[in-house]
Order: C-alpha cells, then sequence, then structure tokens
C-alpha cells in the first residue's frame, strides 16, 4: 500500500496490526468519507490546473472532485 494512503487511513482512525507484514485495522470509528475525500483530494491535486481539451475547457481538478462530490 502506497504511503500516503497508510497516512490517510491512520488519519481517519485505522490502526497498524502487525503479523509478519503490515495490516490496517478498522472500527466503527474509522471515517470512511473523510477517507474517501483525502484520496479523491489526492488525485484531484496532480491535475491541479490542468485543463481539458480546447474545445470544451475545464479544469481536470474540478471535473474529478465534481464527481465524487468533493469540494
Amino acid at each position: 500500500m502506497n504511503e500516503r494512503v497508510e497516512q490517510f487511513a491512520r488519519e481517519c482512525g485505522a490502526w497498524n496490526q502487525v503479523y509478519g507484514n503490515r495490516n490496517f485495522m478498522i472500527d466503527e470509528h474509522f471515517d470512511l468519507k473523510k477517507f474517501a475525500r483525502l484520496i479523491v483530494q489526492e488525485c484531484a491535486g496532480i491535475f491541479e490546473g490542468v485543463y481539458t481539451d480546447q474545445q470544451r475547457p475545464e479544469r481536470i481538478d474540478t471535473r474529478i472532485k465534481k464527481h465524487f462530490g468533493v469540494k
């Protein structure tokens, strides 16, 4: 798992459980919505300020966030 995704998981309430390799444990305190939002924001951030084609210019980061309902 990517270090950034692991960081997001911990930030949202998951904790590491080690059994020879790293596994994450999730319980009712895990904030799934926050986890999804953080991933969408990270992906959108890759395309910040980048536009789609000239026929219908639209910022890609805005389009990704809109698609997933993230502000």
